[in-house]
């Protein structure tokens, strides 16, 4: 494999791929402990979710090929299923979203993370299942970008001109800019400003490459996801972005998969 980002050593990743891989069984023999049964089930529910979302983002950064993502994608998809159920188990609650994207800019950039590897992978059948789970709790026709992430690829989705979270304006802008340069002038600013933009928020992730050691830590990769995944459904240049928190190979993969079904749709013809 050839890393994504230079952080992540052969060491540090096999160590966390194994801890990531097997926590949802240590889980299911051992549930973390809660006043309740059901805020049990809740607590370990989200555990396994977070373990499922790092796990992705741990392999893509490490350089696993991109072909066997989509398998972890459908058990992170899943694992949010099962957390759903959970929380709304535990609260009283049917159609409780399991990320508040509203209030919390950090699950909001969670959100947006998992909807671009279902657009960029395209797996419209995870995008579906994941999208409901936010719709049911009346995320929908909210958010511009919440919306503008999922127009192009599902059906009957909502025109909005407002948004939760100003760290996205410059992203947002990309996407309504009125000529291709602007729009491509956007898009690199939102990638230069990326990082440090979430410097001074609550987060789990920021910096985490700096308290590593050889085999543990909580640095899984860090990943404009939604800025490759716009790029691609408006068609915007990206050719001049050029920072590490780009994933130019996932956003090469989604136009190859493209041209590789217009000409299969060819030969068929």
């Amino acid at each position: 494999m050839q890393r994504r980002q230079p952080f992540i050593t052969d060491s540090y990743y096999r160590h966390l791929a194994a801890f990531h891989d097997s926590i949802k069984a240590r889980l299911a023999e051992q549930p973390l402990p809660g006043e309740t049964a059901a805020q049990s089930a809740s607590l370990t529910a989200a555990r396994i979710k977070m373990s499922a979302f790092k796990n992705l983002m741990l392999r893509y950064t490490a350089g696993e090929d991109i072909s066997v993502l989509g398998g972890y994608l459908q058990a992170l998809v899943e694992a949010y299923e099962a957390y759903q159920c959970a929380l709304a188990e535990y609260h009283g609650e049917l159609d409780i979203s399991p990320l508040n994207i509203r209030d919390a800019l950090y699950e909001y950039q969670e959100f947006v993370q998992v909807v671009s590897f279902c657009v960029l992978l395209h797996r419209d059948d995870l995008l579906t299942r994941f999208v409901r789970l936010t719709d049911r709790a009346g995320f929908y026709c909210q958010d511009v970008l919440y919306e503008d992430l999922l127009k192009k690829r599902l059906p009957g989705r909502y025109e909005v001109d407002e948004f939760y979270h100003a760290a996205y304006r410059s992203l947002i802008e990309a996407v309504y800019a009125e000529t291709a340069d602007c729009a491509a002038e956007r898009l690199s600013a939102y990638c230069r400003g990326w990082y440090s933009g979430f410097a001074d928020v609550a987060n789990y992730w920021h910096d985490s490459h700096l308290t590593m050691t050889e085999t543990d830590g909580a640095y899984f990769g860090y990943w404009a996801l939604e800025a490759a995944a716009i790029a691609y459904l408006y068609d915007i240049d990206d050719s001049a972005v050029d920072h590490m928190v780009y994933p130019r190979d996932l956003i090469e993969y989604a136009r190859a998969f493209d041209i590789s079904q217009a000409s299969a749709a060819g030969e068929v013809n």
